[in-house]
């Protein structure tokens, strides 16, 4: 038996075990990779670093925890930078499983800006996040198409109280802000049909900015959108959240992640080049065996 039988018979368990301690290596060891930003992410970015402080931006969290390897870390990514601007966020979640990972969302970026940081050379004196100051959840009502719609006309028509029972009229930060009019800008994570939702019930309705985030499978078949201008900006999968993470110039969980799937991919393509190599060498041996 040669080597190229040898490679048709490997065990797939070796592979599994060889991706496992790729990916629990790439993770432990710290170093950084290269990260290229491309410009449909820097539009987003721009958009939010320009906002004068005080606008409010509604980030729409709609995915489902399966998702939260690759749409989580924007949400980070993209709350934290809203914050240290001092900008206003209204969470709103038109996923059934979302209000849960909200709120965790919510008390982590709190208390990461807590801590003073310097970010691009700009340095940013820790400050504490108010519920009703800084930030309102809204929470989560079903038939998104409808939502989004009442939205469009008051945010009171489908959420009268905020997702801890207090009534939004009491809300500070709510006064005077009545529909997608008063907001500065919409960004929707989504792993989901919601997205189409928001385009066309949301931004085609009522003309406001919308950027999206979503997964990597999804990203192409929105680009239409960016190209025409109703979109102001996608970051797709785990790169683009590393993206805006590099553009913020604040490393976390979208960095770290890249660092695996980086070695990952790459463990994955040789052991599709050895299979590739073994089957046909062992396919030509065959035929020279038949004559």
């Amino acid at each position: 038996m040669n080597i190229f039988d040898r490679m048709m018979l490997l065990d797939r368990r070796w592979v599994f075990l060889s991706l496992v301690i790729v990916c629990v290596v790439s993770y432990i060891i710290p170093f950084q990779i290269p990260i290229m930003v491309t410009d449909e992410v820097e539009s987003i970015y721009d958009m939010i670093d320009t906002l004068p402080e005080g606008e409010i931006v509604l980030l729409a969290m709609d995915f489902d925890p399966s998702l939260l390897a690759e749409l989580q870390p924007m949400t980070y990514a993209m709350a934290e930078h809203a914050f240290r601007k001092n900008l206003k966020v209204i969470f709103v979640t038109l996923s059934q499983n979302g209000p849960g990972m909200v709120d965790q969302a919510i008390r982590e970026v709190a208390d990461s800006v807590r801590l003073d940081r310097t970010y691009n050379g700009v340095f940013y004196k820790g400050k504490e996040i108010v519920n009703g100051e800084d930030y309102t959840f809204l929470g989560y009502k079903p038939y998104f198409a409808l939502i989004i719609l009442g939205m469009g006309q008051n945010f009171r028509i489908p959420f009268p109280s905020d997702y801890y029972g207090t009534a939004l009229d009491s809300i500070p930060m709510m006064k005077g802000v009545l529909n997608y009019d008063q907001v500065a800008c919409v960004v929707d994570i989504c792993g989901g049909n919601v997205v189409d939702a928001w385009i066309s019930y949301g931004q085609g309705r009522y003309n406001f900015k919308l950027a999206l985030g979503m997964t990597g499978v999804m990203a192409a078949d929105y680009y239409p959108y960016l190209n025409s201008g109703q979109v102001v900006g996608i970051m797709g999968g785990l790169l683009g959240a590393a993206e805006y993470e590099q553009l913020t110039d604040n490393a976390g969980l979208a960095k770290d992640g890249m660092r695996v799937q980086v070695f990952a991919h790459l463990l994955i393509i040789l052991f599709i080049l050895m299979g590739n190599i073994g089957y046909f060498m062992s396919q030509r041996d065959k035929r020279k065996l038949g004559r």
